[in-house]
């Protein structure tokens, strides 16, 4: 419940703010690709600042959420191996656990340390 309404103290507010924002912003702006011919480009789009302005902050997020993910490659294989190490340790610690509750061995088996070889003559 409590984090619901943070998320509404963060949220109502900011969209509030992106929305003035985009209302003040709304006239048109071209944006062009050809460094080589400002008056007529070759490649250009037009459209409003505002959405111009969250375009390049969504392209921003995902550079740097894919950047961020990068660069944790090498703990997230760590922690693989940690766990893949983690599930060999409790199979031994089970079977280990296994052989003390029946020290003998199965039924009808001579226990383990007396199961050596006769001496050899």
């Amino acid at each position: 419940m409590l984090r619901r309404i943070l998320t509404a103290i963060v949220l109502v507010p900011l969209a509030v703010i992106m929305i003035a924002f985009a209302m003040a912003n709304r006239q048109p702006i071209m944006v062009s690709f050809d460094p080589f011919s400002a008056s007529e480009p070759a490649a250009a789009i037009t459209l409003p600042l505002f959405a111009l302005i969250i375009i390049l902050l969504i392209i921003g997020v995902v550079v740097g959420g894919a950047a961020s993910w990068f660069r944790q490659g090498k703990w997230r294989g760590a922690a693989r191996r940690f766990e893949r190490d983690l599930q060999k340790l409790r199979e031994k610690v089970h079977a280990l656990e296994g052989t003390a509750a029946n020290p003998e061995g199965p039924p009808g088996e001579a226990p383990r340390r007396l199961r050596l070889r006769p001496p050899a003559r």
